[in-house]
């Protein structure tokens, strides 16, 4: 509390809960704004009831009921998630294809970044060396290939940023032709042609996989590659090569080859590029309910800014949308696009069905922790993301953007499946929320973390790019925090700042999402 007041947060003149806003909770006896009395001591982020609730009615928080009432719930009371009932989700095939209503945003000109442009059209954040594997079998020696490349070869390199292994546990042992591998299989092809490798990754295989490697291998470099494991213009390399002898044999052969791939990235430079080149991914994890106010809104003001500047912005996590559906379809361009995003929740919900779970597994302990009751109070602080704009496509797991504007790219919500999915989709940075906290970054694009809570932004000040809770505390509003992570954004694509997980050295494993058999 400030000065004998006590801050809590009501996001919709229709809600009939608040979250407790001062960074320490409240005690019992608080007056909340209204002149609601605390009946107990309630957390930080969590919710307060603004009314007496008798049992069963609706529980109202963004102006969305989120659940209904387990019991009756006295006024001041603390709500926790074992008083909120989990809804049905939205009936898919009930919902209107009322489409196109979100009107087009503003166009935003003269904002530029300093990017590496690649001969495809794509324009990299980065300069890495990257080698793709095609089965987990490879990792050991891709794992000592890189140390090598960093201890021997990069220091002669200084215009490239690093060497990244796209290591995985996919390529054998699986149903290679069932409908499922599908996903897998694009996501690594996709992978490999992220425009932070610059067309020049390398791809490693054992050479008995089911995955074979010229399945990796981009349609422009198919007809150069020989397949022979040195040849100077073959993008990839078996380990059973009969030409290969030894452990030194690979090595020697996998060092010439990625010493013929820096020379050539060596030789790219930062150019002005305009900020429509940006691909940019927006994510959350370890989510409060604090995220829903400060910042995946920021997130989604800075997300319109990008989209009206010309650039890209993938928003995902298919069960922390589904709840919100009703309240994006509006917001597609059109009726394809419409169909095309009922028809991704679709199959999620008939994938969560065939392994005996469905959404309710979602939220995380540490999300309810953070005052988040169920999937349907997360999903509606989580589309905030999304900004306002037109949604303009929709795309499946692993696959590559083909419009810009902003994109729903189809993802599980688990970080780090959805951060390897949308690196596929061509992300060049990543924006992540949290208000929990998380360590998370990628080796294969720079990740701009923004916490949610004062707390979180103290605890974790150097783990922490942008912290976005100055907006619950009436420091700043949500479009202050929105251009100011704008322009970090753009100076991060440009190289000036670097990210706190790149300074860290923080780098997660990507985790390829795999919904068909394993044999």
């Amino acid at each position: 509390m400030t000065g004998g007041r006590a801050r809590s947060i009501k996001i919709h003149e229709r809600d009939n809960v608040a979250i407790v806003a001062d960074p320490g909770g409240l005690p019992a006896g608080a007056v909340l704004e209204d002149g609601t009395v605390l009946r107990e001591a309630v957390p930080a982020a969590h919710k307060v009831a603004l009314a007496d609730l008798p049992e069963g009615v609706p529980v109202i928080r963004y102006g969305e009921v989120i659940g209904r009432a387990a019991k009756a719930i006295p006024r001041g009371s603390w709500i926790d998630e074992s008083l909120v009932l989990l809804p049905e989700p939205p009936a898919l095939d009930a919902l209107p294809l009322e489409t196109g209503r979100a009107p087009a945003l503003p166009p935003l000109s003269g904002y530029t970044f300093d990017g590496y442009r690649n001969a495809d059209g794509s324009v990299g954040t980065k300069n890495l060396l990257g080698i793709v594997t095609s089965v987990q079998c490879v990792a050991g020696v891709t794992n000592v290939l890189v140390r090598r490349i960093e201890d021997e070869l990069l220091p002669r390199y200084p215009n490239v940023d690093g060497v990244v292994a796209v290591n995985h546990g996919y390529g054998c042992g699986i149903a290679i032709n069932a409908p499922g591998a599908a996903i897998p299989i694009r996501t690594l092809q996709n992978l490999v042609r992220n425009p932070n490798f610059g067309g020049e990754a390398m791809i490693v295989g054992l050479g008995c996989e089911k995955l074979e490697t010229d399945r990796l291998v981009p349609q422009d470099d198919r007809n150069a590659c020989e397949m022979c494991g040195c040849c100077s213009v073959s993008p990839a390399m078996l380990l059973q090569d009969e030409g290969l002898r030894g452990f030194d044999g690979m090595m020697a052969a996998l060092m010439r080859m990625a010493e013929k791939r820096l020379e050539r990235l060596n030789r790219r430079w930062r150019e002005s590029c305009p900020a429509s080149e940006l691909v940019v991914g927006v994510q959350c994890g370890g989510s409060d309910a604090f995220s829903g106010v400060t910042a995946n809104p920021a997130v989604g003001y800075a997300a319109d800014l990008i989209v009206r500047a010309g650039g890209t912005v993938m928003f995902s996590e298919v069960t922390e949308v589904r709840d919100a559906v009703h309240l994006l379809l509006p917001r597609a361009v059109d009726v394809w696009v419409g169909r095309a995003l009922l028809k991704e929740m679709a199959w999620y919900d008939r994938y969560l069905a065939a392994g005996g779970a469905d959404r309710s597994a979602n939220p995380a302990p540490g999300n309810k922790k953070g005052g988040l009751a169920n999937v349907v109070e997360k999903a509606l602080g989580s589309i905030a993301k999304s900004g306002s704009g037109p949604i303009a496509d929709v795309i499946g797991p692993g696959e590559r953007v083909r419009k810009s504007g902003l994109v729903f790219a189809a993802t599980p919500a688990s970080d780090f499946v959805c951060g390897t999915l949308q690196l596929a989709a061509g992300m060049n940075l990543q924006v992540f929320t949290t208000g929990r906290g998380t360590p998370y970054g990628l080796a294969m694009a720079p990740v701009v973390k923004v916490s949610s809570s004062q707390a979180l932004g103290e605890r974790w000040h150097d783990l922490i790019d942008l912290d976005a809770s100055r907006i619950a505390l009436g420091e700043a509003t949500v479009s202050d925090v929105g251009w100011e992570l704008f322009r970090f954004i753009l100076d991060v694509a440009s190289g000036r700042k670097l990210v706190a997980a790149d300074r860290l050295g923080l780098r997660n494993d990507l985790v390829l999402f795999n919904p068909g058999p394993v044999t």
